[in-house]
């Protein structure tokens, strides 16, 4: 018998119910059930579009907006969905970590499965309103998935950082729903590129530093219009470029090891 094998194959089979599960406890006893995974990003851009695009006039200037800040709207909530939930997902399985001896990791995973699966969802609606709006399909569309694992990989690598954590400091929960909060303001969701570019080139370009930021804009570039900034198009330099990447390999780098040292000691401060 392989051993290796056999326990792949085992933690594969962990991962996959864990994901089934945490996804049919979220929606568990609410009327509308699955169908929240697409109404929750799809009215907090009507609130967005109807606010800013209809009553302060963002956006007149770039073609298919409506499209533009639904993109920024559902990549923006799978971020704060997967680590929101991923930073408290080790003191929410309390119970299975204390009684069952496996990897930890696979408890994080898991819960970024869930957001992952909501996010594939509403991208499906994202591009159906793309073609309903009049935007013509490109092969740009398959670099799509590449910047959705790069949005991923930093989310994920904040969950092993923060909530390897947040076992032994649970304030760390409340402290990003509150930065979590205020970097909406700082992520080119509502407000373009363009505005911030023309009265500060040198905010602009802080602003596409931001691994986020840099992830939106390229997916709005690949799937809507050229004429989004991003990081390759607006920062100028390949050393500047490679920032927003690497911070990302660094977070998930850190966030792995500390989760890994940590782990050990979680069925006793849980």
């Amino acid at each position: 018998m392989n051993i290796p094998n056999v326990l792949y194959r085992k933690n594969r089979i962990l991962l996959k119910e864990l994901t089934k599960t945490d996804f049919k406890l979220r929606y568990q006893g609410s009327v509308l059930g699955y169908l929240w995974a697409l109404l929750r990003p799809l009215l907090m851009f009507a609130i967005l579009y109807v606010v800013f695009a209809k009553l302060l006039r963002f956006g007149g200037d770039i073609p298919h907006y409506p499209v533009y800040l639904l993109t920024g709207t559902v990549l923006w909530s799978f971020f704060t969905e997967c680590t929101t939930q991923g930073i408290q997902a080790m003191v929410h399985r309390g119970d299975l970590i204390r009684k069952i001896a496996f990897p930890k990791y696979i408890v994080v995973v898991s819960t970024t499965f869930t957001a992952l699966i909501n996010l594939m969802i509403n991208l499906v609606v994202v591009v159906l309103f793309a073609l309903l709006n009049g935007v013509t399909p490109s092969w740009t569309w398959l670099l799509v998935p590449v910047l959705v694992l790069e949005l991923y990989c930093l989310a994920l690598g904040v969950c092993f950082l923060l909530g390897a954590i947040n076992v032994r400091f649970r304030d760390i929960a409340s402290i990003w729903d509150v930065l979590i909060q205020a970097l909406f303001y700082a992520v080119p969701i509502i407000y373009p590129v363009t505005m911030v570019a023309n009265s500060s080139t040198l905010a602009a370009k802080i602003i596409l530093l931001n691994p986020i930021a840099q992830v939106i804009q390229d997916v709005r570039y690949s799937l809507i219009t050229t004429e989004s900034i991003t990081g390759w198009n607006f920062l100028g330099s390949p050393i500047l470029m490679a920032v927003p990447v690497a911070i990302v390999m660094i977070i998930l780098v850190w966030g792995s090891v500390h989760f890994r040292k940590q782990s050990k000691f979680f069925a006793e401060e849980i």
